[in-house]
């Protein structure tokens, strides 16, 4: 796989990338429940996003803020400057995001919608919302990887910008069900229901594409962007992913799950890497 990527540009590499973690994994995670099951299963479902949670804090780390210090090293800054600063920036962007974006979380209620008036909308699209706002800093994360690739940083490899797409896809299989198993319950047709869950994932190639094009074009900002990305990862695990998969009763599977999937990515990213 790591030599069919190295004969491609940086964008097509992103955005193949990106095409496998939406198309493939975040599309298989709503098709194969919402066309095989009739009701949810809870714990199945908190075990998935524990999981999920856990590979999306190990990549943060080993994928993006490790490189990021690593490439800031041999600048005048302290390495741990612009790590700091892009980390912190990543957060308060998505935060600002979900500010004005309406959304609903898929285990929250209607009256717990965020943003700019959500009561207008209904909740199908609120929920495809919630979940298209959280693959942005995924789709960016992949984009940015393999466009330290193309910089040419020794700290940066193709192997690892695959190794990290990898683990997003993993973890999108269950972003993928957590938006189409509540609109199934909620009595939309299997099809619609997939379709929406799907849709969710389509601005992951958008913005790997940005996140190449930036960092190929301005590569001082590669230090900055992996630890944005980074930020951006970490506040959604800490505002949704952990809180949605404890709130059942669920906490002990779910933290179990977590650590297997931060195992789990830990072990892709140092073998692979």
């Amino acid at each position: 796989m790591v030599d069919f990527f190295s004969t491609l540009s940086p964008v097509m590499q992103g955005l193949l990338a990106t095409i496998f973690t939406w198309g493939g994994m975040t599309a298989l995670g709503g098709a194969t429940l919402v066309f095989t099951t009739k009701t949810m299963n809870q714990k199945l479902m908190d075990g998935m996003l524990g999981f999920a949670g856990g590979v999306m804090i190990a990549a943060s780390f080993w994928s993006l803020l490790s490189p990021a210090i690593e490439m800031a090293d041999s600048d005048a800054l302290p390495a741990w400057l612009p790590a700091s600063i892009g980390f912190i920036l990543g957060g308060l962007f998505l935060w600002a995001v979900d500010k004005v974006i309406p959304h609903v979380h898929p285990t929250a209620k209607m009256d717990s919608a965020e943003g700019i008036r959500p009561d207008r909308r209904r909740r199908s699209t609120l929920l495809v919302l919630a979940i298209t706002l959280h693959n942005i800093p995924e789709g960016l994360a992949i984009g940015v990887a393999f466009g330290a690739v193309a910089a040419g940083f020794p700290s940066a490899s193709l192997a690892a910008a695959v190794t990290l797409a990898i683990g997003i896809g993993i973890q999108n299989f269950p972003e993928g069900t957590a938006v189409s198993m509540p609109l199934r319950r909620e009595g939309m047709s299997r099809m619609k229901s997939f379709m929406y869950g799907q849709f969710s994932g389509i601005v992951e190639p958008i913005a790997a594409v940005i996140g190449v094009l930036a960092v190929t074009l301005i590569e001082p900002l590669l230090p900055f962007a992996l630890s944005f990305a980074a930020g951006a990862m970490i506040f959604v695990v800490t505002e949704e992913v952990i809180p949605g998969s404890q709130e059942n009763g669920n906490k002990d599977l779910a933290s179990m799950c977590l650590m297997i999937g931060f195992t789990v990515m830990m072990i892709l990213d140092v073998a692979l890497g």
